[in-house]
């Protein structure tokens, strides 16, 4: 799945366009006890309630792709009967009505989430009827291509309310607020089976993570069966990894800019593509060998990169370029540029040691007070401020 087919999911998240059959929900406590389940139309739900789970699933379908949303695919095996997908599509098939496959979908959840405090588990089961699209890319909604069921669940943390003060309208007094347990925005999510070129993929599965760095692999492994991706900081940390085994003493200023700002230009040129740009071994060899990387020094590359990501991996660009910034780090100095600048700074040796060339041509200012440069001949020069530039 791309952003754009998780936008068109997330636009069914309204009272207008709401395809949502069935909704159930299962809280657990801190000991992963069943506290309460519950099972409904959801269309029966009050208007201020069905809100409230609207902005839960849309959030469920939030964040950037190859970082909070990972396309997963089932290995072959788990397609087999008693297998992970072979039970998704049995609980998708019965559309939530089946006692005992929800009981089960909720224990392989409870076993498997590593959370210690309370959490509700949401699961929905919806069927869009996905309209027509002319050559112009217009939708046709009077022209469906196919409908797409599917089923969707968000494990959200529940916290219990901070205490306080507040104001009684009916005793017209300050009392003790009442503390409640709050339902918070999903930390996990799973929608099944992925939207691909807008059609049901029943090989795959879209993921979703609150936080990036914890994709708690249990889940991903047990609940769907598939292989847990690279997360963007170890996909970042590997791209890192092959760059300082391939450069060895070759690791100069220019060619480290040059790599980013290739990379950078590539994600430029991809932008309008629907797909996050992905590099594979091949791509990331063409990036350093256009950027400079000496010919003796790619000698061993793809052994260097098979070692350290994998013969078949891929690597997120975003993941491992920032595109607005390049940061230079020393023992005592951390230094902070816009990427498009960054070929303005240097680094040279004096006096045998290696020195890091900042020009100041305009203002300089510390900590917001304007400072005076040193001029060529040794004299003081003030510099010019930002207001008066």
């Amino acid at each position: 799945m791309n952003k754009k087919e998780t936008l068109e999911i997330r636009k069914q998240f309204t009272p207008a366009n709401c395809t949502i059959s069935s909704i159930c929900g299962c809280y657990v406590d801190h000991e992963k006890n069943k506290k309460m389940e519950a099972r409904n139309a959801f269309l029966s739900l009050s208007e201020e309630e069905s809100f409230k789970y609207f902005d839960i699933f849309k959030k469920t379908l939030s964040g950037s792709m190859g970082k909070n949303m990972l396309n997963l695919e089932f290995p072959l095996e788990q397609e087999a009967e008693g297998g992970t997908q072979n039970f998704f599509m049995k609980l998708r098939k019965s559309k939530l009505q089946d006692d005992d496959l929800l009981e089960e979908f909720y224990d392989r959840i409870i076993e498997n989430y590593d959370f210690g405090e309370n959490y509700y588990i949401i699961l929905i089961h919806a069927m869009y009827d996905v309209p027509g699209k002319a050559s112009d890319d217009i939708e046709m909604f009077d022209a469906s291509d196919s409908v797409y069921e599917y089923l969707m669940c968000s494990i959200c943390p529940v916290a219990l309310s901070k205490g306080g003060l507040y104001y009684n309208v009916s005793t017209n007094a300050i009392e003790e607020r009442v503390r409640d347990w709050l339902v918070g925005e999903p930390d996990k999510g799973i929608l099944f089976p992925a939207f691909t070129d807008r059609n049901a993929d029943i090989h795959g599965a879209l993921y979703y993570t609150k936080k990036a760095e914890d994709l708690q692999s249990e889940l991903i492994e047990n609940v769907l069966g598939a292989v847990q991706p690279m997360t963007a900081k170890t996909q970042k940390e590997t791209f890192q990894s092959i760059l300082t085994e391939t450069l060895g003493d070759e690791s100069d200023y220019e060619i480290v800019c040059n790599i980013h700002e290739n990379i950078a230009e590539l994600m430029e040129e991809h932008k309008e593509e629907p797909e996050p740009l992905q590099l594979s071994r091949t791509d990331v060899k063409k990036v350093l060998e256009k950027s400079g990387v000496p010919q003796e020094n790619m000698e061993d590359f793809d052994l260097l990169y098979d070692a350290a990501a994998g013969e078949q991996a891929s690597l997120l660009a975003s993941n491992i370029v920032d595109t607005k910034k390049v940061s230079i780090e020393t023992p005592d100095v951390v230094v902070k540029v816009e990427a498009e600048r960054a070929q303005l700074l240097e680094t040279r040796m004096i006096d045998g040691r290696q020195y890091l060339l900042i020009p100041v041509d305009d203002y300089m200012e510390v900590n917001g007070i304007t400072v005076r440069a040193v001029g060529k001949d040794g004299t003081a020069e003030f510099v010019a401020t930002k207001e008066e530039l």
